[in-house]
Parts: structure tokens; C-alpha cells; sequence
């Protein structure tokens, strides 16, 4: 299974809907625009967030602030947006999380992701990486297998997204493991307890795992993803290590509330799609260890649709019991 990452865009004041298309988009932005995210500072959303939102400042000249707003799997966000005008100043910056795999993660959520939302583009995807701490005992995906096979139930798992805790519990259904998951409000307070001893390990983003490695403070076993990626290149992926078919990403997206009229969505989308072209933009993309996307809102729209069942599918196989 594959997953990708994806952003979505922001939209106008419904009184500016009555002017003329020209002085429409002239007057848009004309207040700050804000994007609210699921997860606090620092995670793979966040950091994603906030690049968009500085290049959308330097591009249409008005203020873009992000608002994190952790919680209830993402439904604290979503529903905030959602209650929202569909006038492009509030929007949803979220990873699958809340915008698709809660469907099936959670026995309900307060929302429906098909259609309280309006998708913009999807644009790239995130593999994760299992981190455990440096002073721990396995140098490797086999070492830390046998490492948990030897204590059933206590080895712990902290999980700060959806991709995380579906991760965790792949990974123990294929390694014939028994580790047990831990849940927090993000991945960046599942690594703090990870490097405190607290927890065991965790999956993380792979541009969080880069910072983390290189600083000394967590070592990568093995990676999410279909290939080694050029940042952790002698890190070999999961699949290589023994469990071939192991694969997953991370998604993230931009949304809008439901309603917002198309003028909106199209104007929204094309900025968005300036600000992922630039030079600059694909270099920071490149060093949060993402790759990028060029997808239109009807692509993105048709990959959503199809998400509910994808990680449907993935959860009832690997045994995850909805909370």
C-alpha cells in the first residue's frame, strides 16, 4: 500500500465573489489567511505548513499563519475549519490523518471527509522511519525483532499520527512481535519520550528522523519506504530487512470548507502549484525529506475517494481494533 502527501490552498471573501474577476483577484488576500493543522510544532504537518505559508506571504504579499490545534485525532482541526466560512481564510493543513485513515481508526468521528471538505491538489509524499535511542542494544531491523521477541508486552511503541500506529502495528504483525503502542498528541513528543527512555521506539517522519540522526540523539533501524532515500542512505528500508511488501507513506493535504465556490479552488490551486515549482520551495521540500506532487484538485479528489477503503482494508488486515 502507498499513500502520498499532499497540501491544499486558501480561498476568498464570498463578498468579493460580486466584483469583477480582475479586482477579485487583486484584493485577494485581504486579511491573513490561516492554516490550521492537526498536530503541534514541529511534526512533519507543521513543518510542511509553515514553508507554504512563508512562501504564500512572499507571493500574494498578505500575512499566513498556522494555527496548530492538536487533538482527538485531528477532529479538533477539522472541525474548526469546517465550521469556518468558505471564504479562503481558514484551511485544513492535515496529514491522512484526519483527512482519510480516522475513518477507519476511529468507531466515528464528528465529520465526514468526502464531503465537509473541499480538496485543492495533492502535493508529495513522506515515508517514516522506526527510530529507537542510541544507547539501544539493536544496530538493526533483525536485532531489535529478536530484542522484542524476548519480552512480549514490553517493549513500547509511541505513535503521534495515524501512518505511526498503522507502522507500529505492521510491523508487529509481520515481525510476529508483541509491542504495544503508545498514543500522544504528535510525533515530536513520542521522540522526546523515545530519547528519554520512556517508550522503546517510534516511527517518524523521515525529515524529523534526519534531524534526530545526525544530531546523535536516535538512531534509524529501517525505513518505510519502497527505497533507501539519499538523506539515509546507508539506513536500509524495512522490506530489505526481511519483510518485503512493507510500505508506507504519509500523506499530507490542504482542504477547504464544503462550499467554497470553484473560482476559489481553481485561483487557490494555481498559487499553490507557483509556490511548489520554485527553486526554492522544492530544495525545502527535498531537506524536510518529502517529494512533491503536481496533482489538480479533481486528481487529488479522485485519490481521496479511495482512501477510506485503502486504509479500511490495511487496518481490519493487521488487526487494529477502532478506539
Amino acid at each position: 500500500m502507498k499513500t502520498r502527501i499532499f497540501l491544499k490552498t486558501f480561498a476568498l471573501s464570498l463578498a468579493l465573489l460580486a466584483l469583477p474577476s480582475a479586482s477579485w483577484s487583486q484584493a485577494y488576500p485581504a486579511k491573513p489567511v490561516k492554516f490550521v493543522v492537526p498536530f503541534p510544532a514541529g511534526s512533519a504537518t507543521d513543518q510542511a505548513a509553515r514553508l507554504m505559508a512563508q512562501q504564500m506571504q512572499t507571493l500574494l504579499g498578505q500575512s499566513f499563519v498556522v494555527d496548530n490545534k492538536p487533538g482527538a485525532g485531528g477532529s479538533i482541526a477539522a472541525m474548526d475549519v469546517i465550521r469556518s466560512a468558505p471564504d479562503g481564510y481558514n484551511l485544513l493543513f492535515s496529514s491522512n490523518s484526519a483527512a482519510a485513515s480516522n475513518v477507519a481508526l476511529l468507531k466515528s468521528i464528528p465529520y465526514d471527509p468526502l464531503k465537509d471538505f473541499t480538496p485543492i491538489a495533492g502535493v508529495g509524499e513522506n515515508m517514516l522511519v522506526l527510530m529507537v535511542k542510541t544507547d539501544h542494544p539493536a544496530k538493526n531491523i533483525q536485532e531489535f525483532i529478536s530484542y522484542a521477541s524476548q519480552r512480549p508486552g514490553k517493549v513500547n511503541a509511541g505513535y503521534g499520527s495515524s501512518s505511526s500506529q498503522v507502522s507500529i502495528a505492521v510491523f508487529n504483525k509481520l515481525g510476529k512481535v508483541d509491542t504495544m503502542g503508545v498514543a500522544y498528541k504528535g510525533i515530536p513528543l513520542a521522540m522526546n519520550d523515545v530519547m528519554a527512555g520512556v517508550v522503546d521506539y517510534t516511527f517518524v517522519d523521515l525529515g524529523n528522523s534526519m534531524a534526530q540522526a545526525k544530531g546523535g540523539k536516535l538512531r534509524p533501524l529501517g525505513t518505510t519506504g519502497a527505497t533507501r532515500p539519499p538523506a539515509l542512505k546507508d539506513v536500509p528500508t524495512i522490506a530489505e530487512s526481511g519483510f518485503p511488501g512493507f510500505e508506507l507513506y504519509e500523506w499530507y493535504a490542504l482542504f477547504l470548507p464544503a462550499g467554497t465556490p470553484k473560482e476559489i479552488v481553481t485561483r487557490l490551486h494555481k498559487e499553490v502549484m507557483t509556490v511548489m515549482a520554485s527553486p526554492e520551495m522544492v530544495k525545502r521540500i527535498a531537506d524536510i525529506g518529502a517529494q512533491g506532487s503536481k496533482d489538480t484538485p479533481e486528481q487529488f479528489a479522485q485519490f481521496l475517494a479511495k482512501e477510506d477503503k485503502v486504509w479500511g482494508d490495511l487496518v481490519k488486515a493487521i488487526g487494529i481494533q477502532p478506539e
